[in-house]
């Protein structure tokens, strides 16, 4: 998530025992066997998961590539073979030696031939806009065609928008009011808000668009999509625009992203209720999840009535009752949003769909656990703002390994994510954690079951984060993006930081957490039970041990980590936004690397970062002045990849991402993808 559209309101009342709370149990329970049972003890504790985790015949990701042990099938051998590289304060990115990076696809690149080419004084129209890649890149996944590693599709989400950058001078507004005044601006707002998939080709060394490729799409913050699973056709959706409440109008504030097993996109909407206005009595679930009681984030519903709004395209997003029923006005309109939206990147027409049951918050990524034919499909996604919870779907299909080549992907995507079980976590200070069911009958802390207070499962949902209060889940630091060990199946997610944190806990052992850390846990032998360890810690390398609990030194110190991603080789990749000033002095943000399979002691436990490991976790890349580094995506063959340049401060100058910008030189700043090979041809990382 961008510190730009960043919520820091706690809408989270209910008093639950946070993650910091159960941390500092945790850590105080470590403290008293190191005191009575000494050091080996303490040690023992401090690894994570057992010898035999994973480590049947069919746990290991045998797919032939590097870091694959058929011996070993739980543990990667990738190595990496490259130079942590130093930090960087430059209007340009850096990449260790023997790489390269160029710029690909920046905001406004055109997609098809309805738009003109970029116009850099900001005069682009909506509908250039509507048919050009959105502003501020985030998300992304690559979906090879033909099974090539050449040839493909990036789906990229754009969280947000920059106004002053996106028209000539910003925004028009009345002098006297402060409201908007250009229906043309907002329409392109609007236009530069959602997902673009793009058709890329390696050409030589160099990728490019393909151009007016049929394949090229936007998805827009109007375009119409499909409402299923529990709350699809229930009146809780029910609109001027879709009476029967199947349908919405756009996606928003695309930040985190995910893809499906059978070969379809998946992109969060994460701080979408800023863009809705209730001025009347807000709803008990608009209150908890954040609807503003008095403007919209940049005005869309200022012009709503004017005499060229169509089909109330501004009116929408003012959700205070203005009529005798819900079907004459749009109060509901917020209800369809805050979901996993699900895109067929390999349909020119197909709708995208927002996928209910996978719950209703501020969503930040979306990763789906290891397969394993028979069982059901676990997709896991955290709650982005402070104190919110972590939350899986556990699908009531089971997997058909058939259907990772179906022939029809809207159809699978309704098989495994429109019927299941929505869990939220707790955690204990025993390194234990329990996954809270949120059913009609799941008991609450008050002594009763949801049924009680909820007259459906589909109001559960669109109270997704009320619901998980009543059953008592662990308030954590931010949530933000998971991804899964392709070896161990382990699953990692960043906690990116939480400077209101008072108390600790034993998964949130800092108060004022202003550098994050990242959290791992392993699935136990039912759906109810894991267990956890924190893998790394954020910190600047001058801060103190209490502080820089993973021994951090200059090569790799960072803070806030946001994306995170691993390959299937085994390796982790985490990604920074950053505003902790110690390490913003030092390094803009970053992209790092760590093999965590390989981290094992010789009992073949897994161990965390600490002082004595930490040289394992390597600075593979750096951001421009003032970006956030976010989105990655590898070709099947490891040999590029792709990230995302969220708000940079004066790039990109040249194509050549790597090119600073020259001193006092000034350029309108674009997000981009950076795609980074290495100079000989071979795989990224090894």
């Amino acid at each position: 998530m961008s510190k730009a559209t960043f919520d820091p309101t706690c809408y989270n009342k209910s008093g639950n025992e946070t993650f910091q709370q159960v941390l500092d149990k945790h850590l105080s329970r470590r403290t008293a066997l190191k005191s009575t049972l000494g050091l080996g003890a303490l040690t023992a504790l401090s690894t994570f998961g057992l010898a035999g985790c994973g480590s049947d015949s069919n746990s290991g990701k045998s797919n032939g590539g590097s870091g694959t042990n058929p011996e070993v099938p739980n543990r990667s051998t990738a190595v990496l073979n490259f130079d942590s590289i130093p930090g960087s304060l430059l209007d340009a990115v850096a990449v260790p030696a023997g790489y390269s990076a160029q710029v690909l696809v920046p905001w406004g690149t055109p997609l098809n031939n309805k738009a003109s080419a970029w116009d850099n004084t900001g005069n682009n129209s909506a509908e250039d806009q509507a048919n050009a890649m959105g502003m501020h890149h985030d998300g992304m996944h690559f979906f090879p065609l033909n099974d090539a590693a050449d040839d493909g599709l990036l789906c990229i989400n754009h969280e947000y928008i920059d106004s002053n950058a996106l028209h000539p001078h910003g925004p028009s507004k009345d002098s006297g009011t402060n409201l908007r005044t250009s229906v043309e601006e907002i329409r392109k707002e609007i236009n530069a808000h959602g997902v673009s998939v793009v058709r890329v080709k390696l050409n030589g060394n160099q990728w490019a668009i393909v151009d007016n490729d049929p394949l090229n799409r936007r998805f827009t913050a109007a375009t119409v999509m499909d409402m299923a699973g529990p709350l699809a056709y229930t009146s809780y959706l029910e609109t001027r625009f879709s009476p029967d409440g199947s349908q919405t109008r756009g996606t928003l504030n695309n930040c985190g992203n995910g893809y499906t097993p059978w070969g379809t996109y998946l992109t969060c909407e994460e701080n979408w209720p800023g863009y809705f206005v209730n001025k009347g009595t807000k709803t008990e679930e608009q209150n908890r999840i954040g609807v503003s009681g008095s403007a919209t984030r940049y005005g869309w519903d200022d012009l709503a009535g004017d005499a060229d709004e169509r089909l109330d395209e501004f009116t929408r997003f003012n959700v205070t009752p203005t009529a005798a029923s819900a079907a004459a006005d749009y109060r509901n309109e917020a209800n369809g949003f805050g979901y996993i939206v699900e895109i067929d990147p390999y349909s020119q027409n197909a709708r995208a769909v927002k996928r209910t049951a996978l719950g209703r918050f501020r969503h930040e990524g979306c990763a789906f656990g290891k397969l394993e034919e028979g069982k059901p499909i676990v997709f896991y996604s955290g709650h982005d703002s402070k104190f919110e919870y972590i939350y899986k779907f556990v699908s009531d299909a089971v997997w058909d390994p058939a259907d990772a080549n179906p022939s029809n992907r809207r159809v699978a995507g309704d098989k495994y994510m429109d019927h299941g079980t929505l869990y939220v976590a707790k955690f204990s200070e025993d390194g234990a954690g329990s996954w809270l069911p949120l059913t009609m009958n799941s008991p609450t802390t008050g002594g009763g079951v949801l049924g009680d207070t909820f007259d459906s499962l589909a109001a559960i949902l669109l109270n997704t984060a009320g619901a998980a209060d009543l059953v008592g889940a662990t308030p954590m630091d931010r949530p933000e993006w998971a991804s899964i060990d392709p070896f161990t199946g382990t699953v990692y997610m960043t906690l990116t930081n939480n400077s209101s944190r008072t108390e600790a806990n034993v998964a949130n052992p800092r108060l004022n957490n202003y550098f994050g850390h990242i959290i791992r846990w392993d699935e136990g032998s039912d759906m109810t039970s894991f267990s956890w360890d924190i893998f790394l810690f954020g910190s600047p390398a001058s801060a103190d041990a209490d502080t820089n609990l993973s021994g951090l030194t200059d090569l790799n110190m960072f803070a806030s980590p946001d994306g995170l991603a691993f390959d299937e080789r085994g390796i982790l990749w985490v990604q920074t936004d950053n505003g902790a000033a110690d390490v913003t002095s030092y390094t803009n943000d970053q992209m790092l690397a760590i093999v965590p399979s390989a981290m094992v002691d010789s009992q073949g436990q897994q161990q965390a970062v600490t002082g004595a490991n930490q040289s394992q976790l390597k600075r593979f890349f750096v951001g421009p002045n003032g970006c956030e580094v976010t989105g990655f995506a590898i070709s099947p063959d490891y040999k590029s990849v792709f990230i995302n340049i969220q708000h940079p401060d004066n790039w990109p100058y040249s194509d050549n991402a790597t090119t600073e910008t020259p001193s006092g030189q000034t350029v309108r700043p674009r997000a981009a993808t950076v795609v980074i090979r290495r100079n000989d041809g071979g795989e990224i990382g090894i």
